[in-house]
């Protein structure tokens, strides 16, 4: 089913395979696979909704990418509340009950959910900014960095060269404004996640046991361009974090 689902042949670049580089791409991905998955259809149907060209409102669009338990969801709607915004977040609530369904199916196709994910989330964006501002827990740097570290194996030095292709923002996806990368020191996200007491995703169960992925997810992030990340340390409290991303967000978005 892999080799039905996954377009073109077999080569030496896993990642860039995975992630689909357009929305045009990741239909074609969706539609070959779409009589065995019923829920590929109904992703299909919502990204046949969308605008092809979306255009950001006036409002600034600002994104938080990181890790599980780096503290975007606090800092997220403290953002909100303050700049009086919209929060939105990846993969959007219309398709996230399929979350499960796509997790356990070959990369080509998990990839291009999370992917129709975000062109879903970038119609979204589209209309809220033309309110308000728009906060975003996570984008399309997220689906990027985990699929190159679960594609990649190895130490850091294995991933793709830093000026590689995949770690382009896709030119037909709507660009936000700031991208942030909230980090915390490892034993304190692990803290931090045992304190939650959440069921874990395999990708989070991942992060956990492998200090290798976690580090490949990391620079990963870190390497991505048009727009990179502007990396946050959000281990001090919650006021001087929130204190650190609205001088930031009023940098950049003046």
């Amino acid at each position: 089913m892999l080799q039905r689902c996954a377009p073109g042949s077999p080569g030496p670049r896993p990642a860039v395979r995975a992630l689909p580089p357009s929305a045009r791409a990741l239909r074609q991905r969706l539609r070959q696979c779409a009589e065995r998955i019923p829920e590929a259809e109904a992703v299909l149907d919502l990204l046949e909704k969308c605008p092809e060209h979306q255009k950001k409102g006036g409002f600034p669009v600002i994104v938080f990418e990181g890790l599980d338990a780096t503290g975007k969801t606090t800092v997220t709607q403290a953002v909100k509340e303050t700049l009086n915004g919209i929060l939105l977040q990846s993969p959007p609530a219309c398709i996230s009950q399929w979350r499960n369904v796509f997790d356990d199916e070959p990369t080509p196709i998990k990839r291009a959910f999370y992917a129709a994910g975000n062109y879903i989330l970038a119609s979204e964006i589209a209309k809220a900014s033309t309110q308000a501002p728009v906060i975003i827990d996570r984008y399309w740097h997220s689906t990027a960095a985990y699929t190159i570290a679960t594609e990649t194996s190895g130490k850091v030095q294995d991933l793709p060269p830093a000026q590689d292709e995949v770690y382009r923002w896709p030119k037909d996806l709507l660009k936000p404004d700031l991208v942030l990368l909230l980090t915390v020191d490892p034993d304190e996200r692990v803290r931090r996640l045992q304190h939650r007491g959440l069921e874990k995703t395999k990708e989070e169960a991942e992060l956990e046991a492998n200090s290798l992925f976690r580090q490949r997810v990391e620079e990963s992030y870190r390497r991505m361009v048009n727009p990179a990340c502007q990396e946050v340390d959000a281990s001090p409290s919650k006021e001087e974090v929130l204190k650190t991303v609205l001088q930031l967000i009023r940098k950049h978005c003046a």
